[in-house]
């Protein structure tokens, strides 16, 4: 029995989706994320000015999933996703909590810009990589190692213009994520590249947290999306905006010591309902895709898939200008590739204030 000098865990999908209008947030992990739509909570404008947005997301990643099923840490062992290990890693929980301030300012009823600056708090426990035969010694308590992550993650910054009709209710985005989070790795020699976590405790204490769930991926992205929003009666609203995100450079490229985040797809169609003016329930349908990470440092055949949720939520207009929301996220779908830990739920509460 051994403990991987890169664990495999991953965010999985369910992390990975938190702004699919403004810049996705906290992309650091396979295929777990926030996909709530934040632009549509509080409502598309065209009035020129600033808007700031707080929010804040909490993910409790406490189930092994794989495809669309639970698994079990014997189908992790003595069925791996890689067989060339000869077991597999059991992760336990990857709690995971995303603050992310974002700074809005439009121009006139055409251009704009935002910059969102996410701070990552998160907490992964793991078994580590158990050798086959499984038995339940390989996931005691006295197996498990700890990671805590909590620093700033990588800053969006995005542009978007939305002057293609009369009514400025159709609108493109076209921006970059920035490698401004802490991000590492470690070789097979056991080599720190970049400025990775460690493990704290257990038999891991000393390694290196796995590249997907450090506060940054290391990688400038570039990232381009899409909305459109349309009253659908006298009391409804509709909206439907979709998003995608590449690696295009990464600083962790040597040959055995290179991680490339894989490509993000998220896509979100809701109606809110707008008959009360202080207060207007909705209810979005949130969709991501995210291909498999690659690299050295990378867990290939764990970081793919394909995830949906149902999120029910509200704002309340406090003031004129400032809004609250809040919102629930249930997972309706998922097919994930290998194991991966996945949410029952995920959360978000924030406050918009038009200045």
């Amino acid at each position: 029995m051994y403990f991987s000098s890169y664990s495999k865990a991953t965010l999985s999908l369910s992390a990975t989706l938190l702004l699919s209008l403004l810049p996705m947030a906290a992309q650091a992990c396979a295929t777990c994320g926030c996909t709530l739509s934040t632009d549509a909570a509080t409502g598309y404008s065209a009035e020129s000015g600033w808007r700031i947005n707080v929010d804040y997301t909490t993910i409790d990643q406490n189930e092994l999933r794989s495809g669309s099923s639970r698994a079990s840490p014997e189908q992790v062992v003595n069925r791996p996703s890689d067989p060339s290990l000869g077991g597999g890693e059991i992760e336990h929980n990857t709690k995971n909590q995303y603050l992310n301030f974002t700074a809005a300012y439009r121009f006139n009823a055409d251009w704009g810009i935002s910059l969102l600056v996410p701070y990552v708090k998160r907490d992964h426990d793991t078994y580590g990589t158990q050798l086959q035969p499984y038995t339940p010694a390989e996931s005691a308590p006295n197996q498990l190692s700890n990671a805590s992550v909590s620093s700033l993650g990588d800053i969006k910054l995005l542009a978007s213009y939305q002057g293609f009709l009369p009514t400025h209710n159709l609108g493109v985005q076209f921006g970059v994520k920035l490698p401004t989070g802490n991000y590492g790795g470690e070789t097979e020699d056991g080599t720190f590249v970049g400025t990775p976590v460690l493990f704290k405790n257990g038999p891991g204490a000393g390694q290196a947290l796995d590249s997907s769930l450090q506060a940054g991926t290391g990688s400038t992205d570039l990232i381009v999306g899409a909305y459109y929003f349309q009253p659908i009666s006298q009391n409804f609203d509709g909206f439907v905006n979709g998003q995608f995100q590449a690696a295009v450079s990464e600083r962790m490229s040597a040959a055995g010591a290179n991680y490339r985040p894989g490509n993000l797809a998220t896509m979100s169609i809701g109606v809110r309902y707008e008959a009360h003016a202080d207060w207007v329930p909705q209810l979005q349908l949130n969709l991501l895709h995210k291909s498999a990470d690659q690299g050295a440092f990378a867990d290939q055949p764990d970081t793919e898939g394909t995830v949906a949720y149902l999120s029910p939520g509200i704002s309340a207009s406090i003031t004129k200008k400032l809004q609250m929301y809040a919102f629930v996220q249930v997972p309706v779908y998922s097919h994930l590739a290998g194991y991966q830990l996945f949410p029952g739920w995920t959360g978000t509460v924030g406050v918009s204030m038009a200045l």
